[in-house]
């Protein structure tokens, strides 16, 4: 185990007055990258090492598992294996647990992880007939209620108090909810929130129970402290008792989940509870280049009326050398952006720049299918956050399913061969598959494949049944692997990460602030989100926006007002950028009707999706051969080359001529160049093993 001066070793000013105030209230005020994660372990770690407290005692709690798996596996290495580090659920579910039969009795509750089948069922009830979209903004309003403790009764009031729109009339949303809690009660169903609302009740009405609790966990740190809602601020005060060896971390300027309750007055109010708090602002960044650091402090003070006072806007300290300065473009429609956003960043991954360190951000998960299609027009592999958790599908459960049978007779071999072995029959092929569907399934699995290469180059001798350890632990908390492209995610989903490079895209009025953010206050969210966004980028930081949703329509957008301030006076439309896409710019209309096309798909093959048009299938099938074949000797995935929907278009038209296949979607002179001869040649009736042989003489 470190000694404490070890455990001091490395710490800058700030982060070392945090370290030494191990007793009593503590409010450590950490803003974007400023290493607010090593401040609480080392913290931690401290406190154990100078005999404060044993680590056994002490409850670190996160909003998430795989936050809270990354400040576990850091005590570890500080010598604090013991520390329980745990979400506000997952402590309150092991105490709930092991109290039942005690404290409740009866058969325990089946516990939910999604509201949505009984949010339908109680819709239903009342007469509501409600699609998907609507029960998940319904399942969301009625938890909004709960972690704010409001009850059915109440809605109506709290809503309009609160100036919230609901998902439909506030009588209705009521009823509904009074129908779900019923529902709940009948089929012995516990969520999420009724679980922390029965922990609360335990201890305030079991004093023996509350005692063996407090007895157990007499040192608390929270993390994120400005996303707590007040029900998880009940459950904190019911562990906490009258004591107050209490150390809350946090960034007001990241409170971006108020609308699902969450408020940041329980960080900024902590020194007013606790008079005698030691409080540290921790304001040097690590993260980022001064450039990026001064647009992150320039966005946060252009706040309006309902921003946080100047004692809480955290302005921060760049400590990174200079970089590039942010660049700021706008372009006439979204597909220019995108197309433009693709292109520069196949710029920057041929400069050396991985993909896995590049991230697309955007406001709302609609805007990522636009980018999808121009990453991989542009042969750039990448990956959308917030798809399905990497260990909940289906070919992740069945692939730990195998290789925890095959560990039990580990026969030796490499633990790479083995993995590779054991998952082909799952559907690790040795080139990834045609369809969109199939190819996340077997990029999940090559990610498994990867991890092992990584685990055995780090561990010589680690076997399968280590691998195996280390998915279970991953799993636990959900760390999955990552897959070596561009990320696309939402700024809600970014929160919490970094990247290299990122491009935030789509900052226009009405997106960024989103149309329905109607007070200041909800503004003001909006604003912090846009922060947030941008201090995800460590060095090249790209802002953009675009005037029209579709080539050849309304310039009605206007540029965000976040951006007022920020962008250079000389920040004009990408002139030369439209010039040299004036053919994808302009207006596409359907060849069969005539319809002006909108949507990528129907863009890509000509025409609208329900006009009829003929398709030669022998040639479809060969162009699919062929496109396996440039993906195997290319080593890339087969969508870099073409996409599904390009060679649909290519086997309707048939194209003889270079420039009639340049006017398909999805060509770009870089693949005409690189592809236009073997397709023409498919197209003429050549065969797949004719087309591929160009590649195979250019490929080393």
């Amino acid at each position: 185990m470190p000694s404490a001066e070890e455990i001091l070793r490395g710490l800058d000013p700030e982060q070392e007055e945090a370290v030494r105030a191990v007793r009593g209230p503590v409010c450590i005020l950490a803003g974007a990258g400023t290493g607010k994660t090593r401040a609480i372990t080392h913290r931690i770690a401290y406190a154990v090492a100078t005999g404060v407290v044993p680590e056994q005692q002490i409850l670190a709690v996160t909003f998430t598992t795989r936050a809270a798996g990354e400040m576990r596996g850091r005590l570890r290495a500080l010598g604090a294996p013991r520390v329980q580090a745990r979400t506000f659920h997952a402590a309150a579910l092991r105490q709930l647990s092991y109290f039942w039969a005690d404290a409740v009795g009866g058969p325990k509750p089946t516990l939910i992880d999604s509201k949505i089948k009984t949010v339908a069922a109680a819709a239903h009830s009342c007469g509501f007939q409600v699609d998907r979209t609507e029960l998940r903004d319904l399942a969301a309003e009625i938890e909004w209620a709960k972690v704010t403790q409001t009850r059915p009764t109440d809605y109506e009031t709290a809503v309009a108090k609160e100036g919230r729109t609901p998902p439909m009339p506030p009588r209705d949303v009521a009823r509904v909810y009074e129908a779900y809690e019923e529902l709940r009660s009948e089929h012995n169903l516990l969520d999420f929130e009724s679980m922390l609302e029965l922990t609360v009740a335990m201890i305030h009405e079991r004093p023996d129970i509350a005692e063996r609790i407090r007895s157990q966990y007499r040192y608390f740190v929270v993390d994120e402290f400005q996303d707590v809602n007040p029900l998880q601020k009940l459950l904190l005060d019911a562990w906490l008792g009258d004591r107050d060896d209490i150390c809350v971390v946090g960034d007001p300027n990241q409170t971006i989940y108020t609308f699902a309750g969450a408020t940041p007055s329980y960080l900024t109010g902590f020194p007013e509870v606790y008079p005698h708090a030691t409080v540290v602002r921790l304001v040097r960044d690590y993260r980022s280049t001064p450039q990026v650091v001064r647009v992150a402090n320039a966005v946060l003070r252009s706040g309006g009326a309902a921003a946080l006072s100047p004692d809480y806007r955290m302005e921060l300290v760049a400590q990174r050398p200079d970089g590039p300065e942010p660049t700021y473009t706008e372009y006439d429609d979204d597909l220019a952006e995108a197309t433009a956003v693709a292109e520069k960043i196949t710029g920057l991954i041929n400069a050396g720049t991985p993909a896995r360190e590049i991230a697309v951000l955007f406001r709302t998960n609609s805007q990522s299918a636009t980018y999808e299609e121009a990453l991989a027009d542009a042969g750039v592999p990448y990956t959308v956050r917030g798809a399905a958790q990497f260990f909940d599908r289906p070919e992740i459960r069945a692939a730990l399913h195998t290789l925890r049978g095959a560990s039990r007779a580990d026969d030796g071999e490499s633990l790479v061969t083995t993995v590779r072995h054991l998952l082909q029959p799952l559907g690790l092929t040795e080139q990834p598959p045609e369809g969109r569907q199939a190819r996340e399934k077997w990029e999940s699995l090559a990610a498994l494949a990867q991890l092992a290469e990584t685990i055995a180059a780090q561990r010589p001798e680690a076997r399968l049944a280590d691998f195996v350890a280390e998915l279970h632990t991953r799993a636990a908390t959900e760390h999955a692997p990552g897959f070596d492209g561009v990320t696309l995610a939402s700024l809600h989903a970014a929160k919490g990460l970094e990247w290299d490079a990122v491009f935030l895209v789509g900052l226009t009025e009405g997106l960024l602030p989103i149309i329905y953010a109607e007070t200041p206050e909800q503004v003001e969210e909006e604003r912090r989100l846009f922060y947030v966004g941008v201090t995800r980028a460590r060095e090249h930081l790209h802002l953009s926006w675009a005037l029209a949703r579709s080539p050849g329509g309304r310039r009605t957008r206007t540029p965000s007002h976040f951006l007022d301030g920020l962008r250079p006076a000389a920040a004009a439309p990408a002139r030369q950028h439209r010039e040299r896409h004036r053919k994808k710019d302009r207006m596409v209309r359907c060849r069969v009707c005539g319809a002006t096309l909108l949507e990528a798909v129907e863009r890509t093959l000509g025409r609208c999706q329900d006009c009829p048009a003929s398709v030669n299938e022998e040639l479809l099938e060969r162009l699919r051969h062929w496109r396996r074949e440039a993906a195997a000797l290319q080593k890339v995935p087969a969508f870099v080359i073409f996409t599904d929907a390009t060679l649909q278009a290519i086997a309707e038209q048939e194209p003889s001529t270079a420039a009639q296949l340049a006017r398909i979607s999805g060509v770009g002179e870089r693949k005409l160049r690189r592809y236009g001869e073997a397709i023409l040649t498919l197209c003429a009736g050549g065969t797949p093993e004719q087309a591929i042989s160009g590649l195979r003489e250019e490929t080393p």
